[in-house]
């Protein structure tokens, strides 16, 4: 068997231990698959170390794949199915991936990606993809009975692209190739850590190609946990898909956060919810007055953590703390080194702002794959690095949130954080989402502009520009307040919550002679 499912498969084998729109697998016929797949990738001429990629949306087989991975010692790169086939032919390339594994409804990009591409074992998670073997013909040339050797594999996680090419994160202490048990005692310390119970059940309801939403799935599915998924994420569904299987856990982002609350009220008032232990939510910064209307809705099982795909977790803070420092995401982790420092690299004062720069315990690190220069420009000497965020620590050593150092608008010399303003706008009962960044000014330097997605039946049109800056008047100092307000249909925005700001910036400053 494969050694990690084993305890599964033997104590609960009838349960379910995978759903998505297409069916369940159970414990049983899961660690068969996977034994048969991780055979089959083993007699392909794979081997501990070599990468493969997986091109997309969840679904069953996408954890089948992983957990035959992390079970041969391979890298499982997993792909942002939104991406061109420019960017995905250019990863595959970049990571050495040796065997690719897509869904059908992207099987047009896939084509075109491996072109030209030595890339021979070409697995479609369906059939009628030309150049791509099905997967289930696939999965039955493994053998039966359990794969060896069996040693641990990783995720390799590329960042979305929004300043440039995507690049592949990694750590320099590599754990590819360590005892497959180790990703055993990490998966029952992550179900501790997150306050999962002993009968987990898993919603995933976003994209496990990204890092946050692989942690909280994948790692709870390691520990026992059962994972129910969806393709995309339904407000309504999600409420039915948590009281019907009995959800205990579920990482969520900001702006699904308000997609929820903006539900019927009919809706909500259906829910139970009585089954959830935690909601976890990151990745993203998050209104304070949103999450307080989650908390006040389901209970202090709100929970956030703050960290990266570059960094990981790297703090916590349970809801019962939160609302003791609204605002505050947390202290740091045990392992985790949080330092403070301003553009000199000098440490600041207690409570005082500046960039936010890590070191971890065990001397592990991050670097990009095959970019030297890049991890060397977020690091300093002794083991520091950034993510280019900007803090600070109150008299409690809890950590607060300002914004990314990139975001951040100089006007006339003073520093304005763009996510202040947006966790005022996002408030206003007319706005759906919204992004605020800087735009030329000859004056000042630069001058606050935002972007507003508006709910719908809202038109832009009359006092409604002159309404959401009085709005921000009455929580914002004037220097804060946009100077003008732009309508779009739809903000630039990825399934993970990450905004493509550089989009709304570019058009802006195309004619300056400068980019701040």
């Amino acid at each position: 068997m494969a050694r990690l499912l084993r305890r599964f498969a033997e104590t609960r084998p009838d349960e379910i231990a995978l759903a998505d729109e297409e069916g369940v697998t159970t414990w049983r016929e899961l660690d068969e698959r996977v034994d048969r797949l991780a055979g089959a990738l083993l007699a392909s001429g794979l081997s501990a170390g070599d990468a493969i990629a997986v091109h997309s949306a969840n679904r069953r087989e996408y954890f089948e794949v992983m957990a035959a991975a992390g079970h041969i010692g391979l890298r499982y790169v997993l792909v942002n199915w939104h991406w061109a086939a420019q960017e995905l032919g250019y990863v595959l390339r970049d990571a050495g991936v040796r065997v690719l594994f897509t869904d059908p409804a992207f099987a047009a990009q896939a084509g075109e990606a491996v072109e030209g591409l030595d890339l021979p074992t070409r697995i479609a998670f369906g059939d009628g993809i030309p150049g791509f073997l099905p997967y289930e013909e696939f999965l039955a040339t493994g053998p039966a009975g359990e794969p060896e050797p069996q040693v641990m594999g990783s995720p390799m996680f590329y960042t979305s692209g929004t300043t440039g090419r995507p690049k592949g994160v990694s750590r320099k202490r590599s754990i590819v190739g360590m005892p497959v048990d180790v990703l055993a005692l990490a998966a029952d310390g992550f179900a501790t850590t997150f306050s999962l119970p002993g009968d987990a059940r898993t919603l995933l309801a976003g994209p496990v190609y990204h890092s946050a939403q692989w942690m909280f799935s994948f790692m709870a599915f390691m520990s026992g946990s059962s994972v129910v998924m969806r393709r995309a994420f339904d407000p309504a569904e999600t409420l039915r898909l948590i009281d019907e299987h009995a959800i205990t856990n579920v990482h969520l982002v900001p702006t699904q956060f308000v997609r929820l609350l903006r539900l019927d009220p009919a809706a909500r008032q259906d829910f139970s919810g009585e089954s959830l232990a935690a909601i976890w939510h990151g990745a993203a910064p998050c209104s304070p007055q949103v999450k307080r209307q989650m908390i006040d809705w389901l209970g202090p099982v709100v929970n956030e953590y703050y960290g990266s795909t570059e960094a990981g977790v790297n703090t916590i803070i349970a809801a019962e703390q939160w609302l003791a420092k609204p605002g505050s995401v947390g202290r740091p982790q045990p392992a985790t080194e949080i330092r403070i420092l301003d553009s000199d690299g000098v440490p600041v004062g207690q409570g005082q702002q500046g960039e936010i720069w890590f070191r971890y315990a065990n001397g592990d690190d991050v670097e990009y794959w095959g970019d030297p220069d890049k991890t060397a420009s977020i690091h300093r000497t002794g083991g520091l690095f950034t993510t280019g965020d900007i803090g600070y620590f109150d008299e409690d050593g809890y950590l607060f949130l300002c914004d990314r150092a990139i975001d951040m608008i100089i006007s006339g010399g003073v520093n304005i954080y763009p996510a202040e303003i947006e966790h005022v706008l996002i408030t206003h009962p007319a706005v759906r989402d919204v992004a605020v960044f800087g735009i030329p000014d000859d004056e000042f330097g630069e001058q606050v502009k935002a972007a507003v997605e508006l709910v719908e039946g809202i038109e832009a049109a009359g006092e409604l520009p002159g309404e959401l800056m009085a709005y921000c008047r009455k929580s914002l100092a004037g220097y804060k307040v946009p100077r003008s307000i732009d309508f779009l249909p739809e903000l630039p925005r990825t399934p993970t919550g990450k905004l493509y700001k550089r989009l709304l910036r570019a058009p802006y400053w195309q004619e300056a002679s400068r980019e701040i």
